[in-house]
C-alpha cells in the first residue's frame, strides 16, 4: 500500500481502537476492572504511556492483520489475524501478571484477554474495510 493509503488507514484504525476501547473501559467495563484492579490504580491516568501504547498497538495491527489481509483480499484474515494479535499481545500482558504480581485477579485475565481478542479483531476489520474502500 503507498503511505498515503497505510497513514489513512493508520489513522481510521486509531480512531476506532479509542473509541471502542474508551466506552469499553470507561463505560461498560469500568465497575468490573474498578472492583477487580481498583487497588492498582493510579490516581491520575499517565496519559503519555497510554498514548505509546494505543499508536504502538494500533501499528503492529496494521502491520501483522491488515497488510496480509489486504494483499490476498480477505476480510477474514483480517479478522483472524487481528483477533490472534489481540490473543498473543493481550495474553502476554495479563499472564505476565499473573505470573507476577500479587493477587492478580484471574477473572481479570479472562474477560482482558478476551477483550483484547475482540478488540483487535474488530478494529483490524476496520482497518482492512478502510483499506479497500480507500484504494
Amino acid at each position: 500500500m503507498p503511505f498515503w493509503v497505510v497513514s489513512a488507514v493508520y489513522a481510521v484504525m486509531l480512531a476506532v481502537f479509542l473509541a471502542v476501547d474508551l466506552v469499553w473501559l470507561g463505560v461498560a467495563a469500568r465497575g468490573f476492572y474498578q472492583r477487580h484492579l481498583g487497588r492498582f490504580f493510579a490516581a491520575k491516568v499517565n496519559w503519555p504511556a497510554a498514548f505509546v501504547f494505543y499508536f504502538l498497538f494500533v501499528a503492529g495491527m496494521l502491520i501483522f492483520a491488515v497488510e496480509p489481509a489486504v494483499a490476498v483480499q480477505s476480510p477474514l484474515r483480517a479478522a483472524v489475524l487481528g483477533a490472534l494479535y489481540g490473543l498473543f499481545t493481550y495474553a502476554t500482558y495479563d499472564l505476565t501478571n499473573l505470573a507476577t504480581l500479587k493477587d492478580w485477579p484471574m477473572p481479570v485475565v479472562v474477560v482482558d484477554i478476551m477483550w483484547g481478542v475482540v478488540l483487535s479483531g474488530l478494529v483490524s476489520v476496520a482497518g482492512y474495510t478502510a483499506a479497500t474502500w480507500i484504494r
